[in-house]
């Protein structure tokens, strides 16, 4: 017996061992007549047990991901796998290739595209393929995202609430197994046409990640994550003996990727209230270090004028108390960038759970 979908070739998903193919996304412009852009896929079975779908390079700006799960291709042999991995370590592969969020080939932001159309441009093809053949045949997703060139974050899971209880305590337990430093919660279907969404539509248990940025990569927090990822894969039982080995590794490769790898995570939420926009043109100077506490009113950045010499910066404060979950990178801004975000404390701990908005 064989399972194969049509446009990824070279896998046939019932098969036992390690095979690798591509996604066969159609693409034709200017340069190219019926071109063909290939996004790389491995899966990895040893048999019966859960399936995991594991993405990363959905913005080709992200790097810590790509690394992860190119090393877990590598290194991980179908033996030690119960059940199936399903891995796309450069999803967005046009993204990726030009180290960029979004690819110039069409423009289109992966990540707010699903469930994509199969007659689409690339990313919408790519995005049809996930929800509507790769999420449903999972029973566990991750997407491992990262600040990108343009903002760096506190080194943190990321999940959707709900959307429903259940679901929620199966969210909640993974961001413990990951156990990054922080667990940053947004409300429900906060981009419906993230990876994140099709999931919840989907009724599969998923988290996500936002791990540093500034389009480079942090050696801490790709430590951490690398034990967390491979702990994760134990706690969802696709990894045989990974969880302890995970923990071990957590232990001793954590240094400096935030609070010690023993803390509890610290559970904060996005909401509304938190972005700082500016209303200035001009050169932001970052007045608050990521992980910062603020209250309401305490000064987080200011802009200053490039051309105009003499007017005098403007001032941009925190409207709640928080954290300073995510901070602007490059330092070129324009009226309406988003400066910093600042998180306020979600109160949530993994064995009670809360689906509901706080």
């Amino acid at each position: 017996m064989s399972l194969h979908i049509p446009r990824v070739h070279g896998i046939d998903f019932a098969a036992v061992g390690k095979q690798l193919g591509y996604l066969e996304i159609e693409h034709s412009d200017n340069e190219n007549d019926a071109a063909v852009i290939p996004s790389p896929i491995a899966v990895l079975s040893g048999g019966d047990g859960p399936t995991v779908l594991l993405t990363a390079g959905t913005h080709g700006d992200e790097y810590e991901g790509q690394i992860l799960l190119q090393e877990l291709i590598r290194t991980l042999n179908p033996d030690e796998v119960t059940g199936r991995l399903i891995i796309l370590p450069a999803l967005n592969i046009a993204a990726v290739r030009e180290g960029r969020r979004v690819s110039s080939v069409d423009r289109v932001n992966l990540n707010r595209a699903l469930p994509g159309r199969a007659d689409g441009g690339p990313a919408l093809q790519i995005a049809s393929i996930v929800a509507g053949e790769l999420i449903p045949m999972s029973d566990f997703v991750m997407d491992i995202h990262s600040g990108g060139i343009a903002s760096e974050y506190v080194p943190s899971a990321f999940v959707y609430q709900g959307p429903t209880p259940e679901l929620w305590a199966e969210k909640a337990a993974a961001v413990a197994a990951f156990n990054a430093p922080y667990s940053v919660v947004v409300k429900p279907m906060l981009k419906s046409g993230s990876i994140s969404g099709a999931a919840d539509r989907a009724g599969v248990p998923m988290i996500s990640t936002e791990l540093g940025g500034r389009g480079t990569v942090s050696l801490p927090i790709l430590n951490r994550a690398r034990a967390g990822l491979r702990s994760l894969l134990g706690h969802w039982g696709v990894l045989k003996d990974a969880a302890a080995s995970g923990e071990a590794a957590s232990a001793g490769g954590a240094r400096d990727a935030g609070p010690a790898a023993g803390a509890p995570i610290q559970w904060i939420e996005l909401t509304a209230q938190s972005p700082v926009h500016s209303t200035m043109a001009g050169i932001l100077e970052p007045v608050v270090e990521l992980g910062q506490k603020v209250a309401a009113g305490d000064l987080v950045a200011r802009v200053h004028s490039v051309e105009e010499l003499d007017r005098p910066p403007k001032d941009f404060f925190a409207p709640i108390d928080g954290v300073v979950a995510i901070v602007r990178h490059p330092a070129l801004v324009n009226v309406g960038t988003t400066v910093v975000n600042i998180a306020v404390d979600h109160g949530t701990s993994y064995e009670k759970g809360n689906h509901e908005p706080s």
